[in-house]
């Protein structure tokens, strides 16, 4: 091998980008929730390419590594720094959503315009070049630029990609949506701890599959990643745990869309209570399933075993006509109280997705389907969703090709802001119902309600430290949950093109009593939430029932008649 010191280095900056508020400015936080699948894929596929030396025994591959969610991009000290040294490089953004698109485009032009080339992946690029017949505004606009787009999944790609990078051959597009990777042996997902440091609870992702296999018209996996499984092996997964465990990180999200689906599913959490009960190896899980997997036999039982404790489930509705509407067959609304019963008496806490502004709704049927939801679902957690019309999607193929008005901006695309004209309600009616729905599912009455349905400590515990993340996020910051983190950081340069820069004697006592402000309602958000989980554990302990947590019922199977032989049929 050659000596480290007479390499050439060649720098790859990774970045998650983030995306703007409403006021123009990226958001990010000083303490994170959720962490990047993406980048941990990218992160580990750059990390061999550098070990196995792709780019030649000569080139000293240094990977700079970021999530804007948690880390501010020091855009032009990265770029001068790397003038300075009169080195190489790339920037490669990751894993960029339609609501992060804008964000990222900008960033692709800073950097481009020090002389550094930059690719954009993600969901927005695959579904845009995949779905329609003809590239979109904003996706022509960069490719026309110079800022080279890629769509599909790069397992197999990523070596090739970055040795056009570094050979200065780069194309302008590359689409390998048709061209779906086995998952199997293939490097598992990885961050080095120091990457996640800044967030709550520090864990590793790993998405143990790929695709879906129903045919939800406002999805995008589907159309991106499939509707056949492909999932890594049993073996694939160990090796992410164990390296995980060598880093001190315990907690495991399962990012699969539907890890119910998953071919291998049994044989993965099989090989986990292996290594918890026989190894001494304990880890605790979260995975994301759809509301029929609790018929599988020994699901719920095996995952809770293997260290579930927190499972997200499409639940999208509890309107029938809407479930129809949208292709969501595989949603039953009958078995929504079984279902989500089960899981709660195996340990695991449920978290649902719900959709506001199905063609259908109105805002007194919303309201009214939420108090439903509060009702008769022993359900934890409602995150609640605009209907939108999501690029890659059924949905917004169709509207893109009957030519109806839909929002230009991709920076709104969040799932908070109205996108496209509802057919029965204006978008202040819409608006309006979603931030209802909030303000009724997570009501101090409900709140207290769900903490009164476990009767465990523990799990009341682990719902309010939820309650607060969830709270804060859509009542104290103005953020969706899935967006959201603690401690808001701003910087007043950082702010988006067309937007002025605050006069610095304005902007910063404003934003100091825009901290101060948020940080006293944090405290209070928290108080009031340990007051409410005194007054429930009263009740819990006292044995406390409602319309949700009782016991399914189910009627008795008719008697079969046994008709004599030789009888007339």
């Amino acid at each position: 091998m050659a000596d480290t010191l007479s390499k050439n280095r060649y720098h790859v900056f990774l970045i998650k980008p983030s995306k703007y508020d409403d006021d123009g400015y990226v958001i990010s936080w000083s303490r994170g929730v959720i962490t990047s699948n993406s980048l941990a894929c990218i992160n580990a596929l750059t990390e061999d390419v550098r070990d196995r030396e792709v780019l030649g025994p000569d080139v000293d591959v240094v990977i700079h590594c970021y999530d804007e969610m948690v880390q501010p991009i020091p855009v032009k000290k990265l770029c001068r720094d790397l003038k300075k040294t009169g080195e190489r490089g790339i920037l490669c953004l990751v894993g960029v959503q339609t609501n992060q698109y804008a964000r990222a485009v900008d960033m692709a032009r800073e950097f481009r315009s020090n002389g550094i080339p930059a690719m954009i992946g993600g969901f927005h690029v695959s579904g845009s070049i995949e779905m329609l017949p003809d590239l979109p505004p904003e996706i022509k606009e960069a490719s026309d630029e110079g800022i080279t787009l890629v769509a599909g999944e790069v397992e197999v790609r990523w070596p090739q990609l970055l040795k056009d990078a570094y050979e200065g051959n780069l194309e302008p597009i590359y689409n390998f949506v048709n061209d779906k990777p086995a998952l199997e042996n293939v490097v598992p997902p990885f961050l080095p701890n120091r990457h996640l440091k800044s967030f709550m609870t520090p864990s590793s992702s790993v998405d143990a599959g790929r695709g879906c296999p129903f045919h939800c018209s406002f999805c995008t996996i589907i159309n991106i990643q499939g509707n056949d499984m492909r999932g890594r092996s049993a073996d694939d997964i160990e090796k992410l745990l164990r390296i995980s465990l060598a880093q001190g990180i315990d907690h495991i999200f399962i990012t699969d869309d539907n890890f119910a689906r998953h071919k291998h599913w049994e044989e993965i959490v099989d090989r986990i209570i292996y290594l918890k009960e026989e190894k001494g190896l304990g880890f605790v899980l979260q995975i994301q399933v759809d509301t029929v997997a609790h018929k599988i036999p020994n699901f719920i039982e095996k995952l809770t075993r293997a260290g579930c404790r927190r499972v997200f489930i499409g639940l999208e509705t509890v309107n029938p006509d809407n479930l129809k509407a949208t292709g969501k067959y595989q949603n039953q609304l009958k078995e929504y109280r079984v279902m989500l019963q089960k899981w709660h008496e195996y340990g695991a806490l449920t978290y649902a997705g719900y959709i506001i502004g199905f063609p259908g709704d109105t805002y007194e049927s919303i309201m009214r389907d939420v108090e439903f939801l509060k009702r008769e679902l022993p359900l934890d957690f409602a995150e609640f969703f605009i209907m939108t019309p999501l690029p890659g999607s059924k949905d917004h193929q169709g509207h893109y090709l009957a030519k109806v008005p839909m929002e230009a901006d991709t920076n709104l695309y969040d799932t908070m802001h109205v996108c496209m004209k509802h057919p029965k309600m204006s978008n202040e009616e819409l608006m309006r119902a979603y931030d209802d729905a909030w303000k009724s599912f997570y009501s101090n009455d409900h709140m207290m309600t769900l903490m009164k349905r476990h009767k465990n400590r523990g799990k009341r515990r682990r719902v309010m430290l939820s309650l607060v993340w969830f709270c804060n996020s859509v009542f104290v910051e103005g953020i969706h949950p899935l967006l959201g983190g603690f401690i808001r950081m701003k910087g007043r340069r950082n702010r988006r093109p067309g937007f002025p820069r605050e006069n610095a004697l304005i902007y910063y006592p404003k934003r100091f009593f825009e901290l101060i402000g948020s940080l006293f309602a944090l405290l209070a958000l928290v108080l009031k939430l340990c007051w409410l989980w005194n007054c429930a554990a009263k009740a819990a302990n006292a044995g406390y029932m409602d319309e949700a947590t009782t016991p399914v019922v189910q009627p008795p199977k008719p008697e079969r008649k046994l008709i004599p032989v030789g009888a007339a049929s």
